[in-house]
């Protein structure tokens, strides 16, 4: 049987050669990926397995082309690990972001196949609407707290209460607490909400003068 193989080592004055056919199948098989990749288009929505879960992303087999699926592309929402979202062996649906033919390299998304949720903030939102969510993080200066996927909002510390001095937001709230908070501000360059307990019910500090 006869086989290609490629020169790897060549000594003339030991007169010896070093021969791969490793060497050449790795030629053929970066061939065939880039033929692959010759094929491909950004925007371009492909299934794939999931191959490997790292801290960072996974590695889904798209059929020959690996591709990465990088932890800020899986969802729009907050997630500590990608397996939060996806578990090895699953077939999942992406969306191609970019890719190298020469370098065999292809970056994907899974929440670019879903609306950006802060696309119509405003509307779903609007100024003074009474809202409900889910507390995710407790800080020194307040509450972030879950709105929808990927939307989150921040009720600051001195929105809490028109007459309690909260000294930690901890004195009133634990993760996962599910509260009810007014819309104050939205900004939608930056992605922020801004929230308030206290204006769902009336500062007692207008009336103070006829009640005293």
């Amino acid at each position: 049987v006869e086989s290609e193989f490629k020169i790897v080592k060549f000594n003339e004055l030991r007169q010896n050669i070093v021969l791969s056919r490793k060497a050449i199948l790795e030629g053929d098989l970066l061939e065939k990926r880039q033929a692959v990749l010759a094929e491909m288009e950004v925007g371009m929505v492909l299934e794939g397995i999931v191959k490997n879960i790292t801290d960072f992303g996974a590695f889904i087999d798209l059929g020959g082309v690996d591709g990465l699926l990088h932890i800020t592309d899986i969802t729009w929402g907050r997630i500590n690990h990608p397996s939060d979202k996806i578990t090895l062996g699953d077939t999942i649906s992406v969306k191609v972001i970019d890719f190298d033919v020469e370098k065999v390299r292809v970056s994907l998304g899974m929440k670019q196949l879903q609306q950006d949720p802060w696309q119509n903030i405003t509307e779903k939102y609007p100024m003074d609407s009474t809202v409900e969510g889910k507390v995710v993080s407790l800080m020194n200066y307040g509450v972030f707290v879950e709105l929808e996927e990927g939307v989150e909002g921040l009720i600051h510390i001195s929105e809490m209460s028109w007459v309690r001095h909260i000294k930690h937001p901890s004195d009133m709230f634990q993760s996962g607490d599910k509260i009810t908070a007014k819309i104050l501000n939205i900004d939608k360059d930056d992605k922020k909400i801004s929230m308030g307990i206290k204006q769902l019910q009336d500062n007692p500090w207008d009336t103070i003068e006829s009640k005293y």
